[in-house]
C-alpha cells in the first residue's frame, strides 16, 4: 500500500497542474498545493491512496457530498476530479479551493502561554458552531472535529474557519449531532488551556464546558444551533 506519493514541487500533473508544495496527509491520502497551468491560480489537490479508494468509490462519494454542501461557508469548495498514473497505478485526485490560514493547533500554540483568551476563544467557537449548524441543517455531520483538521484565519473582529476534511458522511442522527457539539466544546476547552487552566476560567467558559461532562453539555446545548444562540446572548459577569 502507498504510504506517500512524494510528489515533488514542479511536477506537472494531468497536463493541467504544477505541484507547489506538500500540505498534509491523512488516512485516505495526501493533500498538495498545486497551481493551474493556464491561469496560475493556486488550488488544493487531494490524492487518494488507491487501496483506500476502490473503484473510485470514496473519491466520488466525497465529491458529491462537497457539491451538496457547497453553500456551507465552513467547507472548502470542490471544483473537479482528475487522475494521474503513479508507479503504474491510477490515482484519483480532487481539486478544491486553496485556503490561506493555519491549522488551529498551530494558531493556539503561538498565542501567549499557548492558549487563547476567553473572549477570543468564544468568538472562535461561534464561527465553528455556526458552520457546523449549517451542515447539520442539511442532514449531514462531521464526526471528528479537532484542532488538527481546522484552518483558521483572524478576520476583522472574528475568525474565518474552514474544515480540512470530513470524517463521516451520512444521515445525521441525534447521536452524531451530539458528538459534533461535544467536539466543539472540547475545542473551546483546549483553546483556553485545558485542565491546567480550567479552574481559573470565567463563568462564561465554564457554563459551556461543564467540566467536559457530556450529559451536562448536551442538556444545555442539544444542537450546534442552540450553542450559537447561547453565544449570541451571553451576559458577561465582568
Amino acid at each position: 500500500m502507498a504510504e506517500s506519493f512524494e510528489l515533488r514541487p514542479g511536477r506537472v500533473l494531468a497536463r493541467k497542474y504544477e505541484v507547489v508544495s506538500f500540505l498534509g496527509a491523512g488516512w485516505e491520502g495526501e493533500v498538495y498545493k498545486v497551481r493551474e497551468l493556464p491561469t496560475g491560480i493556486e488550488r488544493a489537490a487531494k490524492f487518494f491512496f488507491p487501496e483506500r479508494n476502490p473503484r473510485d468509490k470514496n473519491a466520488r462519494f466525497y465529491a458529491k457530498k462537497l457539491h451538496k454542501l457547497r453553500h456551507c461557508p465552513i467547507l472548502i469548495q470542490y471544483h473537479a476530479q482528475d487522475q494521474i498514473t503513479h508507479k503504474a497505478q491510477a490515482v484519483t485526485f480532487l481539486i478544491s479551493d486553496y485556503v490561506e490560514g493555519e491549522l488551529l493547533s498551530r494558531y493556539i500554540a503561538r498565542q501567549p502561554g499557548q492558549r487563547m483568551g476567553a473572549f477570543a476563544a468564544l468568538q472562535l467557537l461561534y464561527a465553528l458552531a455556526d458552520g457546523i449548524s449549517t451542515i447539520h441543517g442539511m442532514g449531514e455531520y462531521h464526526g471528528d472535529l479537532h484542532t488538527e483538521n481546522i484552518i483558521v484565519r483572524r478576520y476583522g473582529l472574528g475568525y474565518d474557519v474552514k474544515l480540512l476534511d470530513m470524517f463521516h458522511w451520512g444521515a445525521a442522527t441525534r447521536s452524531h449531532i451530539a458528538d459534533d457539539v461535544c467536539d466543539l466544546v472540547r475545542i473551546l476547552y483546549d483553546a483556553v488551556g485545558g485542565a491546567k487552566h480550567y479552574a481559573k476560567q470565567p463563568p462564561e467558559i465554564k457554563t459551556i464546558c461543564a467540566g467536559l461532562k457530556r450529559s451536562l453539555i448536551l442538556k444545555s446545548f442539544p444542537t450546534a444551533g442552540e450553542l450559537c444562540e447561547h453565544l449570541e446572548t451571553i451576559e458577561w459577569t465582568s
